[in-house]
């Protein structure tokens, strides 16, 4: 039984049986990102044999199958005799290997990989184990399939991604080795013992057919919002103390009148993080002329509460998805191959949508805060743009500029890609989802959520800074102190774009989230 790893360490170590059950978020992130290592279970290699033998004896009769005796898409019309059957497998690779544009990440490329091994090891496609062990070397070696940026439409599959990947496992395509190097996939699959591989009836299909890249796409993404919102629950924290905002607002039996999981989890995350504040007692008194704050901080817990609520959403959706065999036609365990359109991406694409609209909110009001941070009608007594010398220095001024252009980016990707469809295969192929678009553009949009993360941190890490001798809460200090070991603090105007980079890698790292725990424990 696989266990889901808690840390990158052990991510990393962790090896991953595909097989035995239906693998975990945790588990493509070890497998997509860690270089964690692939086995198929010997439970898997027996459905896989069983499935072919079904196949194989369909494939010698004269039944009209799609895929295996007939052309695809639009030409399922045409028969295809039994001598050309092979041809028609590797040909299908080679025409459908036709994405354009940049390449596409190696995280992307392995996670896709390593979900479309587990639908073979499901015993419902019919590709040979040998076929399969294939993918388990690349994905081994750290060798990557070069896959390109469009070619998928989300709907038959990702197909053209799909594709690259299969050209390279039968040899006849391009990899990145381990050394980053572009190389034929024959002479790399030569080195791991592998030769050129002719594929049997219905594999190239079945190599093709599936919704594994924006699945690969949706668990990345589920795995690094859940990081990004406690981030997100640790920068809104460190900006309220700042800004003498109160905690009050947080208690656990306000949250209760409006009893939403996420909402209570962030109030008490943020509770926690400015539990033990000077800053805050400071201004606690019946003398505090603040009957309010303002919304950037009195409701941030019901922004990233419903932002965890979208999460779970598409977390759900994803362990669903990862627990399907996503192919057409798909071999049944009573001898029949099926027609079916389980390879429609809809169920995925809506939810890569959906994320991009809380992510995209989650950024506007981190840049909320940040904006009040900076600007002294509003900061309670901070310096103009925390700098040292308002007017001779500008301080993070245009730290804030490069905030609002990123969420101005992020408004127009949380546009849905799912709503659109452009028929294909002579309209055959009439309706599709988009939704590889939608998970090309949900990456770039955490990309810039956590660089807005990043930028508020440093501007709250200043505030706090500035309130001394006060001093602030443990938790916030302790982020205060792990930000200052890489960024240093108030002072002359500098070269200010590698202290936003090396705060942005804090972020992604999970270092920012980590030096608030070690004060307070584990965040919801």
């Amino acid at each position: 039984m696989n266990q889901a790893p808690n840390s990158a360490v052990d991510l990393a170590a962790s090896t991953v049986t595909v097989g035995d059950a239906p693998l975990s978020i945790d588990q493509v992130v070890a497998v997509a990102r860690y270089r964690a290592g692939v086995q198929i279970s010997e439970d898997a290699r027996i459905a896989m044999r069983a499935a072919r033998s079904i196949v194989d004896d369909h494939a010698r009769s004269d039944r009209a199958i799609y895929g295996v005796s007939t052309g695809f898409g639009a030409l399922a019309t045409r028969k295809i005799d039994v001598e050309s059957r092979e041809r028609l497998q590797t040909g299908l690779i080679r025409s459908h290997a036709a994405g354009s544009g940049p390449e596409v990440e190696a995280e992307v490329v392995r996670a896709l990989m390593l979900l479309r091994l587990q639908t073979f090891t499901t015993g419902r496609t019919g590709v040979r184990a040998e076929v399969a062990d294939r993918y388990v070397a690349l994905l081994n070696s750290d060798a990557t399939p070069v896959v390109f940026e469009f070619g998928s439409l989300g709907c038959s599959g990702d197909l053209a991604p799909l594709a690259h990947c299969a050209l390279a496992a039968i040899g006849d395509g391009e990899v990145r080795d381990e050394r980053g190097i572009v190389r034929p996939s024959g002479e790399v699959l030569a080195e791991l013992g592998f030769g050129p591989l002719t594929l049997a009836a219905k594999e190239g299909l079945a190599l093709i057919n599936g919704t594994d890249g924006m699945l690969g796409m949706l668990t990345l993404a589920v795995h690094d919002l859940n990081r990004a919102v406690r981030t997100a629950d640790v920068a809104a924290a460190m900006s309220v103390e700042a800004l003498l905002g109160t905690d009050r607002v947080f208690t656990a039996d306000l949250q209760a009148v409006r009893p939403h999981p996420g909402q209570a989890a962030s109030a008490a995350n943020l509770t926690r993080l400015l539990a033990g504040s000077e800053i805050v007692a400071s201004h606690r008194g019946e003398d505090c002329s603040v009957v309010q704050d303002a919304y950037s901080l009195r409701c941030a817990p019901q922004v990233a509460g419903a932002v965890r609520s979208t999460i779970a959403h598409a977390t759900g959706i994803a362990d669903i998805e990862l627990a399907s065999a996503v192919d057409n036609p798909v071999v049944l365990p009573d001898g029949r191959i099926e027609s079916n359109g389980n390879f429609h991406g809809a169920p995925v694409g809506y939810v890569l949508d959906f994320l991009a609209i809380a992510t995209a909110d989650l950024a506007s009001i981190s840049e909320r805060r940040t904006d009040r941070l900076l600007d002294p009608s509003r900061s309670n007594g901070l310096p103009a743009f925390l700098a040292a010398t308002p007017g001779v220095d500008s301080g993070l001024m245009i730290a804030q500029y490069t905030q609002a252009a990123m969420v101005s980016e992020l408004k127009r990707l949380a546009s849905p890609a799912s709503v659109d469809s452009i028929p294909s295969s002579a309209m055959q192929e009439d309706h599709v989802s988009m939704g590889w678009s939608a998970a090309r553009k949900l990456r770039r949009a955490i990309d810039a959520l956590q660089r807005v993360i990043g930028i508020e941190v440093m501007a709250a890490a200043r505030g706090l800074d500035l309130r001394a001798p006060l001093a602030a809460a443990p938790a916030t200090a302790a982020v205060v102190a792990a930000l200052r070991a890489e960024v240093a603090g108030v002072g002359e105007d500098r070269y200010l774009s590698p202290d936003i980079e090396r705060a942005v890698e804090m972020v992604c790292a999970g270092t920012i989230l980590s030096a608030a725990e070690e004060a307070v424990g584990p965040l919801d």
